[in-house]
């Protein structure tokens, strides 16, 4: 007892990989099974889905202007958020079964850095998402007045945010203590563990909340207008407004729906094995939660194409230019390319010359709500 507590308690940075496995009771593989092969195959396979679906939403608000917004801008960051899951996911299908016993530590300590990048990016993402959202609802905006320059430096921050909180248990591990080993990350400290789900259940908690502050916020302003706009034109102006807003908000409000009921059995399975260890038996449920963690980056791309008929026209357009390229034919000009007028535009006549009439009528009632849609 006292030689096991000893070792338990000796720095010795000689071991390999293969030491924590047995060390905690996690087995390698040694040979590859039926088994190895259909993970890894389906694996990658998703990994190829998820790389190239949310590459083509990336390109989709890169070439049509009419998603030339801060909200966008950080849709397209949260893509390459989910992108860089898929090339997380895909390192893991490469080093995993009986490839994982020939991994160093610096190899290992990637394949679990790249994971916990692609998570903190994807919840800071969201984060940035629902404060931006907030944001144009509680002023009744389409967009907000964020800069370029701002919305390009919130998405620096967010990446270096996140490649920190990765490098984290590069440092804070358990090869000097280790009866503080993870048993479904052997060499991560069950301390950091606790601290790493805490953090991102409580982050998902604020999301959340957030979240349902403005679908009550909408829902409540949407019943106001209805009830105490009286000249029809302007009470259909309105309305259109508010269904532009909600569209966005409902691919946001499902996107981030979908993320925390993807991630969740995830970090709880992390939690309990940080709180018992081997008592936990997180082991059994760790490959269920990582399928479920990979299929969130696919979540996304799926949303847009269902919901914004734009963000659909875009991806059409974008693969028959890359079906028709090569070819003898001139193609058309698609909707993406014509400098044609977007819904902000196109609503913002109208807007203005109603906006007279509802402010007269928000003085005579001593109102002091605010419809403005600011020009684009």
């Amino acid at each position: 007892m006292a030689m096991e507590s000893g070792v338990s308690n000796t720095c010795d940075y000689s071991h390999n990989v293969t030491f924590f496995y047995s060390w905690v009771g996690k087995k390698v593989s040694l040979g590859w099974t039926t088994r190895d092969f259909v993970v890894i195959g389906l694996g990658l396979t998703v990994c190829v889905i998820v790389l190239l679906a949310n590459l083509m939403v990336m390109v989709a608000i890169f070439v049509n202007r009419r998603f030339h917004f801060p909200i966008y801008y950080l849709l397209g960051n949260m893509a390459a958020a989910d992108l860089f899951a898929g090339i997380a996911y895909a390192n893991l299908m490469l080093n995993t079964g009986p490839w994982t016993g020939m991994l160093t530590k610096e190899q290992w300590y990637i394949r679990g850095a790249l994971i916990d990048i692609s998570l903190t990016a994807s919840v800071a993402n969201l984060l940035a998402v629902a404060v931006e959202r907030h944001q144009t609802v509680v002023t009744m905006q389409l967009h907000s007045k964020m800069s370029k320059r701002r919305v390009v430096l919130l998405m620096v921050c967010i990446w270096a945010v996140s490649i920190i909180m990765g490098l984290v248990p590069t440092f804070w591990n358990c090869e000097c203590h280790l009866e503080d080993c993870s048993t479904v990350a052997p060499l991560y400290s069950r301390r950091f563990l606790i601290f790493w789900a805490i953090l991102n259940l409580l982050t998902f908690s604020i999301m959340v909340a957030m979240y349902a502050r403005i679908f009550i916020y909408v829902r409540y302003h949407s019943q106001y207008v209805s009830e105490h706009t009286s000249e029809m034109q302007h009470s259909q102006t309105v309305v259109n407004l508010m269904k532009t807003i909600s569209m966005v908000l409902v691919m946001t409000h499902i996107s981030a729906g979908a993320f925390v009921i993807c991630w969740t059995p995830g970090l709880v399975i992390l939690l309990l094995d940080g709180l018992l260890g081997k008592d936990s038996r997180a082991n059994v449920y760790e490959k269920f939660c990582l399928v479920m963690a990979e299929c969130n980056s696919l979540v996304n791309p799926i949303i847009y194409t269902l919901r914004d008929a734009e963000m659909r026209r875009t991806f059409k357009d974008i693969l028959c230019c890359l079906c028709q390229r090569g070819g003898d034919k001139q193609r058309e000009p698609s909707p993406v390319e014509v400098d044609s007028p977007t819904p902000e535009e196109t609503l913002l006549p109208v807007l203005k010359t109603e906006d007279h009439a509802l402010r007269a009528s928000r003085d005579n009632n001593s109102k002091e709500d605010s419809w403005t849609v600011p020009g684009v």
